[in-house]
Parts: structure tokens; C-alpha cells; sequence
């Protein structure tokens, strides 16, 4: 694939990603998609055959970028703090995009999870990445069971997204940040 190529596949996953973390996947459609990325619908068909299912799975697993950024570059000597950083960043992006950015995976996942196994599959890859970054961060802070941890603080985190999202208040996230350093 050309350089030509390449960006109008990228301009259509960065409108779908856009799109299913503010309106889902049902809300979210490829007319729209379309008209988001200024490309033309053979270009859609060229770049994912396999249609919407195919696009919203690369937009998750492309989205999944943000979370791991801020996982690699988290001090693992300060796990408390990397959490406090992640809910953080989390928290500035959703309020800065006027409450509609919550996590870039959930929107989908609590949609469409349970009947679709090509996005599950995607959500379910991302949040096992999500996991064992936190699962490491945790090890190396002299964690034991930071299996069970980097489960118990990603979820403490996606429903703290969720409450801030619904209340637009970042107020559940500074509870959840200080459960996070209680735990850790």
C-alpha cells in the first residue's frame, strides 16, 4: 500500500474511532464515516472488506494507543502514581471533549461485546494489553498479587470513566485515584 494509501486508510480508522467512542457502534454509521474522513465508499470496501465490523475492530486495537503510551512511559518504581497519571489523563481527555471521550474501548465493548465476536475479540485483545501493563507495573513495585490488582484498578478505572462520564464531574475519578493509592 502506497503512502496515498495508507493515510486515507488512517483518516478512515481515526473517524470510526472518533465516532464509536462518542456515539457506539450502533450510532455510529458508515455514511458518516465517510463523510468524517472525506473519502470516498470503494475506498472504505478497499481498505476493510469485511465492512464496519472489520473498521471498528482496527479503530479499537488502534485506539488502544493511548492507554499503552501512558503505561510505557508510567514510573514502575511508583505504581500508585502510574494509576494516578493513567485516571489523570483519562480524566483531562474526557473533560476537554465536553464529556463525550470516555475510555476508548468501553462505549463499544458494553454495546456490542456479547453479539459480535470479531469486536469482541478486538476489546477483549486491548484489554488484555491493559492488563499485563498494569499486571508488569505492578510486579516491579514489589506487588505479589498484582494479577488480581491490575484487574481490581482497570476496572476501578473504566467505572470511574463511566460515573464521570454520566455525572460530568471529575469527581468519581478523584475518588477512584484515591482508592488506587489506598490499594497500592
Amino acid at each position: 500500500m502506497g503512502t496515498k494509501g495508507a493515510e486515507t486508510r488512517q483518516r478512515i480508522i481515526e473517524a470510526t474511532r472518533s465516532s464509536i467512542e462518542r456515539r457506539g457502534y450502533f450510532g455510529t454509521g458508515l455514511n458518516q464515516i465517510l463523510t468524517a474522513s472525506d473519502t470516498p465508499r470503494g475506498s472504505l470496501y478497499f481498505h476493510f472488506p469485511g465492512g464496519k465490523d472489520e473498521l471498528v475492530a482496527a479503530a479499537i486495537t488502534q485506539t488502544s494507543g493511548l492507554i499503552d503510551a501512558a503505561l510505557d512511559a508510567a514510573d514502575i518504581s511508583d505504581p500508585a502514581g502510574a494509576v494516578a497519571d493513567l485516571i489523570t489523563l483519562l480524566g483531562d481527555r474526557l473533560e476537554a471533549s465536553g464529556w463525550e471521550n470516555g475510555c476508548p474501548v468501553a462505549t463499544v465493548a458494553l454495546e456490542i461485546s456479547g453479539t459480535n465476536d470479531i469486536v469482541q475479540q478486538a476489546c477483549a485483545q486491548v484489554y488484555a494489553q491493559w492488563t499485563e501493563a498494569l499486571r508488569i507495573i505492578l510486579r516491579a513495585g514489589g506487588h505479589r498479587n498484582a494479577e488480581d490488582l491490575a484487574v481490581s484498578l482497570l476496572a476501578l478505572v473504566e467505572g470511574a470513566l463511566l460515573l464521570a462520564r454520566t455525572h460530568r464531574s471529575r469527581e468519581p475519578l478523584d475518588r477512584a485515584a484515591r482508592v488506587a493509592r489506598t490499594l497500592l
